[in-house]
Parts: C-alpha cells; sequence; structure tokens
C-alpha cells in the first residue's frame, strides 16, 4: 500500500479550476495530465460542485485515487467540505481526505456522486421553489424576510445577488430544456440576468445596492421583470402567505434529502443536516432539514407535501417514497437506517 495514503499527512494534487459553468472538457484534460505527471499513490482530487467524479476518473489509470474535495466558498470562511466517493474510490482515499478535512480545520461529510451532491442537489431544490413562489405572487422581499426570520442566516434571492446571478445563468446554459425544468423556476432570474443584473457585483439584482454601505434597496424594475414572466408564462399571481413560503422552500428541502437518503448518496440524516447548517447558513438551532423534519412531525410534512402535490399539480411534489414510509409508520427519520 503507498506511504502517500496511509501516512499522517498524505500527498495531494488538487485540480483548483473553477469555471463558472464546471467545464468537463477542461476537468478531464486536467486529470489526464496529473495522471501522467503524479507520481503513484498521489490522492487526484476535484472541487467540483456538480460535476460526475466517475467520468473524470475514467479519464485515468487510476480511478481508485480519484475523489472529490467540494469547497464551499468563501473557502476561507466555511466550514464544510463534502468528501465525494467515486465507485472506484478507495477506502484508503477516503479515510485519508477526511484526515486532510480536519487537519486543516474543515467538517467533512461523506457524500455519493449524482448532479449537485448532497448540498446543492438540494439546494437547487431551494432555488427553484423560491421562484415559483416568486412567479406566482411573491416578492423578493417578502421571500428574504420570510426565511431570515425563520433563521436562516441570509433569504434566497438575496443570497443569489451575493454570489452572482451570472453563475447559475451560465451553469444553466449547457442543460437540456429537460434538464432545465419548468421554465417558471428559472425564467424571472434567466431575464435579470440578461439585463446585466448580476446581483452586488453590478450593484443591482433582484434589489439594487448602496455603492457605499451595500445595503440593499427595493427596486420597482423587478417586479416589473416578475409581472412580465408571470403573463409570458401563463402565471395568475396570487397573494401567498408568509406560511406557505416558508412550508414550501423547507420542506422541499426535506423531501430531497429523503430522496438522497434512499439512494445511498448520503449516510444518514445527520449527515445532511451538517451540510446545510455549515454550508448555506441553516439555522443551528433548528438542527438542520432533516433533525427538523422529525421536530415539525413527518407525518406533517407529507401530508403538507401531498397537498402542495394536488394544488399544484406539480410532479416536484411527489412525495419522496422514503418520507411517505415513515409516514404510514408514524417512526421519524431519526430512526431510519439503511439495511
Amino acid at each position: 500500500m503507498s506511504p502517500s495514503l496511509t501516512s499522517g499527512k498524505p500527498t495531494l494534487a488538487l485540480d483548483k479550476a473553477q469555471l463558472y459553468w464546471q467545464d468537463m472538457g477542461l476537468k478531464k484534460e486536467i486529470f489526464t495530465r496529473l495522471d501522467k505527471s503524479c507520481r503513484a499513490g498521489t490522492i487526484l482530487a476535484t472541487n467540483t460542485s456538480y460535476q460526475d467524479i466517475n467520468q473524470i476518473a475514467a479519464v485515468t489509470q487510476r480511478p481508485q485515487d480519484v475523489i472529490g474535495l467540494h469547497f464551499f466558498v468563501p473557502a476561507n470562511v466555511m466550514k464544510l467540505l463534502e468528501v465525494v466517493r467515486g465507485e472506484k474510490t478507495s477506502g484508503e482515499v477516503i479515510a485519508a481526505a477526511m484526515r486532510i478535512a480536519k487537519t486543516i480545520g474543515k467538517i467533512p461529510v461523506l457524500a455519493g456522486v449524482c448532479y449537485g451532491f448532497i448540498g446543492n442537489r438540494m439546494y437547487r431544490q431551494y432555488v427553484r421553489e423560491t421562484q415559483l413562489c416568486l412567479i406566482e405572487g411573491s416578492t423578493p422581499e417578502q421571500i428574504d424576510s420570510v426565511m431570515e426570520e425563520w433563521g436562516m442566516a441570509m433569504g434566497p434571492l438575496a443570497v443569489g445577488d451575493l454570489t452572482g446571478l451570472d453563475i447559475g445563468y451560465k451553469a444553466r446554459q449547457i442543460l437540456s430544456y429537460e434538464e432545465k425544468g419548468d421554465p417558471r423556476g428559472y425564467c424571472i432570474a434567466d431575464a435579470l440576468a440578461e439585463m446585466g443584473r448580476l446581483g452586488q457585483k453590478t450593484g443591482k439584482g433582484y434589489y439594487r445596492y448602496d455603492p457605499e454601505t451595500r445595503a440593499r434597496i427595493t427596486d420597482p424594475k423587478v417586479m416589473d421583470v416578475v409581472r412580465e414572466q408571470a403573463v409570458a408564462q401563463g402565471v395568475s399571481r396570487r397573494e401567498i402567505s408568509d406560511s406557505e413560503v416558508a412550508d414550501r422552500l423547507i420542506f422541499t428541502l426535506v423531501n430531497e434529502g429523503a430522496r438522497i437518503l434512499e439512494e445511498g448518496i448520503a449516510q444518514r440524516p445527520g449527515d445532511i443536516d451538517v451540510v446545510f447548517c455549515y454550508g448555506y447558513g441553516f439555522p443551528l438551532y433548528r438542527g438542520g432539514p432533516m433533525f427538523y423534519a422529525d421536530t415539525a412531525g413527518i407525518e406533517k410534512i407529507y401530508d403538507t407535501i401531498g397537498r402542495f402535490r394536488k394544488e399544484n399539480g406539480d410532479r416536484n411534489w411527489t412525495p419522496a417514497p422514503l418520507l411517505e414510509k415513515l409516514a404510514r409508520q408514524g417512526k421519524p427519520l431519526a430512526d431510519w437506517s439503511r439495511e
């Protein structure tokens, strides 16, 4: 066994390419070169947020040494590190990656391969539901204030402005129509990006920003865009209550989290909670989305998701089989374990 995998300080070659659209061709080119130039036993790690680690590993002669280390931005501040295991990643490499994470002061969570891994896969649903609430009747101010009062460190639209609306826009350009999903879930964001409203970096996004203090300011032009997109998508806007906004955004996280558990992408509910508390500003006192689900009651969440599906006719509100099973058995997520 290679000393670099068994010693306390393993050798690590880390790919730092962070193009917004996460170019798979570039990743494969880099790892082909790393495979040829790095000595045997070197861990080949990539910081991709979404891409298939197995495809990256397949261009090397040592797929057992390839792993994902998904740092969250800003990396010097955020504690979370998703350690993404590929189909052929060895146990020694996984153990070494966990040691590396702890050595540099990160909190590691092991994840399997899927689009977005644990955190971004779930957050994608959160963002989608945010956009649907916005086009159906909410305002940016309502959505952000509801979620901040609920306990989130920042509202989802304010987060979008902070990170830059161009990031999501560029990421969507490489997806097929089917992969993008319902246009209502991204048409407003795309329209703002195409107007050059990229968020804080341009001084305007879902809000305008004071150039001195960066304080966010309501901008009526955004609601003009929202109403235009609602008409274009055939949406009749209505009044949406604060409680509906909160339930839709949080329960969609719970539902997707249950799917991730069933698929084996996450090992246990607590891993998902760690991801969201340390990577997405989920309030610590609520314990994470899966812990919160047990607190709120699995049966209540299952029934509410069923109601959302009936009201919206939306396949994304189909209850996860695991959620349905636990609701019918009257059991919490805390009692679940993979057999």
